[in-house]
């Protein structure tokens, strides 16, 4: 066989995508195992029958071929609206591009924004496919590191090191997998670092509909920040279309016909029926607080069952539907607390190495089943973890 290029055998870096632990659980599943999965973010309930029946109607009444590359009309102008209204800068169809999902905007964002051999940042714990989008551009890496104690909220000299020289910066807020809300004085800390490097933010917001303390602040509306800025958007968590796949990227014009190229030669557009439902859910009020009330009503669990015990600490969850263990006093890494926690009681948590060194010795649970089984698990979990701080 001929070989392969070095940008796609090296996408995982070390050989791992971060997944080992739910791949296994999965395995398990698929053998008849009673696995409780706390793993992915994917919602316990499934897109609203309304917006299924809207995607129904518009596939039946033909919208099924090819739509405008950039997105429709329709779906455009209610991103920019949306925008606009939770961000006060002005935004237009020209500022928007719709995607095939999140993913595939943070794709094009870093195309858009580095060159191949690029330094290209990103907070760490950082969301597990931001290393291989970063190498998938052939920019090199750079993590921004962050401590538990300081709630994994990015500090100045951290920030200042990580962008010397960079083309960009990725930030995620709220956050996955921390549940952290980045202040304004933290965002305007990232901007004035930003714009003395003279560099691009790329702000991935898909969480923005799901904030439980503080205030979601884009910083996009920071002062000079609108031409440095492409946010990434998405309806997979703010209305349970993870599997959808209708997401947009937002900047400056320019920036945006670019993405708009590379998306003709790419992805070729989303389909119409999908981008007609995404309409309909932006337009139907209160969607999106069904979607999250969930898991503002499991937080306030975690936190209960947490604060019964004190060998397991919690990063407060602010925000996004996860909720980030300390599991130090165990003596375990992430890994090995995960895989063992999976073998004795077959729950199934994500490692915080996954996420980057910064995460070492926590677990990420994903706040992903129903409220009895929630809380059942998290009291597993603690239990499991003063076993093994007593043995340690």
């Amino acid at each position: 066989m001929p070989t392969l290029s070095h940008r796609i055998t090296t996408l995982n870096g070390d050989g791992s995508d971060g997944w080992d632990v739910f791949y296994r659980a999965r395995r398990m599943v698929a053998a008849g195992d009673d696995v409780i999965e706390l793993t992915i973010g994917e919602h316990d309930i499934r897109t609203d029958p309304s917006i299924l029946h809207a995607m129904h109607d518009s596939a039946l009444g033909g919208h099924t071929g090819y739509a405008m590359v950039a997105g429709t009309q329709a779906l455009r102008e209610r991103v920019a609206a949306r925008t606009e209204a939770q961000s006060g800068v002005p935004t237009t169809v020209d500022n928007v591009l719709i995607t095939p999902g999140g993913q595939s905007a943070l794709f094009a964002a870093h195309m858009a924004t580095c060159a191949p051999g690029d330094v290209a940042a990103f907070i760490d714990p950082y969301y597990a496919t931001y290393p291989g989008v970063v190498r998938a551009v052939s920019a090199v890496p750079r993590t921004v590191p962050t401590r538990a104690e300081a709630g994994f909220l990015p500090e100045r000299h951290a920030v200042e090191a990580a962008c010397d020289g960079a083309a960009s910066l990725l930030i995620n807020t709220p956050n996955n997998p921390t549940g952290a809300v980045y202040p304004r004085d933290t965002l305007q800390t990232i901007a004035d670092v930003v714009c003395r490097e003279d560099m691009w933010l790329i702000s991935d917001e898909v969480y923005d509909s799901q904030v439980w303390d503080g205030d979601h602040v884009s910083p996009r509306a920071l002062p000079g920040m609108a031409d440095r800025t492409l946010v990434v958007g998405s309806m997979s968590k703010s209305h349970a279309m993870t599997g959808s796949r209708v997401g947009w990227l937002i900047g400056p014009k320019e920036a945006i016909d670019c993405a708009i190229d590379l998306a003709t030669n790419t992805t070729y557009g989303v389909p119409g029926f999908l981008q007609d439902a995404a309409v309909f859910a932006l337009n139907a009020d209160g969607l999106d607080e069904e979607v999250a009330a969930p898991f503002l009503r499991r937080r306030a669990i975690a936190l209960r069952v947490l604060a019964e015990q004190t060998v397991v600490t919690a990063i407060p969850a602010q925000g996004a539907m996860y909720v980030m263990l300390d599991i130090r006093r165990t003596g375990l890494s992430g890994e090995a607390f995960a895989n063992a926690l999976l073998d004795t009681h077959h729950i199934a948590v994500m490692p915080g190495e996954s996420f980057g060194a910064s995460a070492a010795g926590h677990v990420r649970v994903a706040m992903t089943v129903a409220d009895d089984r929630f809380e059942a698990a998290l009291r597993t979990i603690c239990h499991f973890a003063a076993g093994m701080a007593q043995a340690a």
